[in-house]
């Protein structure tokens, strides 16, 4: 047996087994014993808290293997790369551990004093620290998503724990999908002061948190002539799916659309493709947001 240092950020990012799942691992660690070591970073556990739980609890020996970081954010960056290659996230969680990561990078490159959190050695010198636009840009990449989207999220993820400091159990609502809460509105929750955010932990804890106005409404300022025209169809028309497909019939037909995009491409100035990006950049941000919402 080892000693470990619970850290209670590190645990959360680690989302909870389902009762099923927890009882098997249980069972088969009673069984067999505990079969593979406990990530550790400084004696720090970082990786097998649902492990741990059932080892102390039934004296199982376990053994723990220590990783290198030079630094908390690196160890937050890792648990959240693992989590999202690992696990079949939802929207709100995907978007949750994007905007740590990109909030954790940016504490990286706000460490100035020439020394990581960790240590005592100083930084080279000569090391270019990328700028914070081109963090989003790395990590927009690496998700497959648009900077603005990496930037939505880390405010989602600020107002996330914001929320989970007045009550974990209204953190765990939101991140399991138990409790939901539209995504827009959750970023907004950055202009709000501390006892307002803690009114709404304890209303959504307690079930009692008023429901926001419906997509329609929420909506109307992104695409107004979109959505006028889809709430306007036909009354045949009834079933929701019908209703939004109908009114991206144009979509139908992208392949041609792209090779007409393609062969004009060529000739477009500096100015039109700029102007182009922000058309195809809006309709995007479009998508994105009404998938989101699934």
């Amino acid at each position: 047996m080892h000693n470990v240092i619970l850290d209670e950020q590190f645990r959360l990012l680690l989302p909870s087994l389902d009762e099923k799942t927890y009882r098997s691992l249980e069972e088969s660690i009673i069984q067999h014993g505990c079969m593979y070591p406990l990530l550790v970073w400084d004696g720090i556990l970082i990786d097998g808290y649902n492990r741990y739980r059932i080892c102390t609890e039934y004296g199982i020996p376990f053994e723990t293997l220590e990783k290198e970081f030079d630094s908390r954010e690196d160890v937050l960056i890792w648990i959240i790369s693992n989590q999202v290659s690992r696990r079949n996230l939802s929207p709100i969680q995907l978007s949750y551990y994007r905007g740590l990561h990109y909030m954790a990078d940016k504490k990286k490159m706000g460490n100035s004093s020439g020394k990581n959190q960790h240590s005592n050695e100083e930084l080279c010198q000569n090391v270019i620290v990328p700028k914070p636009q081109a963090t989003a840009a790395r990590l927009a990449e690496q998700y497959m998503v648009s900077s603005r989207t990496i930037g939505r999220d880390a405010k989602l993820s600020a107002a996330i724990d914001a929320i989970g400091e007045s009550s974990p159990e209204a953190r765990m609502m939101l991140l399991s999908g138990e409790f939901k809460f539209d995504k827009k509105n959750l970023a907004e929750l950055s202009s709000m002061t501390a006892e307002e955010i803690r009114e709404i932990a304890v209303n959504i804890e307690n079930g009692t948190y008023e429901k926001q106005p419906a997509v329609k409404e929420q909506t109307a300022d992104i695409a107004p002539s979109c959505f006028d025209s889809m709430y306007n169809a036909p009354a045949q028309q009834k079933h929701p799916v019908e209703l939004i497909f109908a009114n991206m019939t144009p979509l139908n037909a992208s392949n041609v659309i792209a090779e007409a995009f393609l062969s004009e491409l060529p000739s477009m100035d500096a100015a039109q493709r700029a102007d182009t990006k922000k058309m195809l950049r809006s309709h995007i941000d479009l998508l994105e947001y009404l998938y989101a919402q699934l």
